[in-house]
């Protein structure tokens, strides 16, 4: 299934969480805490400002990046986890 995002939205798939401690002990599902990294899959072509001009999105599609913990929307596209949020919700790069 293909999907474009409007707007200044972005369609990323979430890292997975651990599942181990460093110690080695398995985390539960139940305890477990959500992913706050992604990977870009799809962008929107960016926010129209007042003025008409559009704004472009400044990360790209492959980018990993890091958001809030409750930011977005999640959804199944395909059968796998997705976030739909806004390019404001992303805190950064990962480089």
């Amino acid at each position: 299934m293909k999907f474009k995002p409007l707007h200044d939205r972005l369609l990323l798939k979430p890292m997975t969480a651990e599942t181990k401690t460093k110690g080695g002990l398995i985390i539960p599902d139940t305890a477990q805490e959500k992913p706050m990294q992604g990977e870009v899959v799809a962008v929107g072509k960016g926010k129209r400002l007042e003025d008409g001009r559009l704004q472009a999105i400044d990360v790209k599609v492959g980018d990993k990046v890091i958001y809030g913990k409750w930011s977005g929307t999640e959804v199944k596209i395909g059968g796998v986890d997705h976030v739909i949020l806004k390019e404001e919700d992303l805190f950064g790069v990962v480089g």
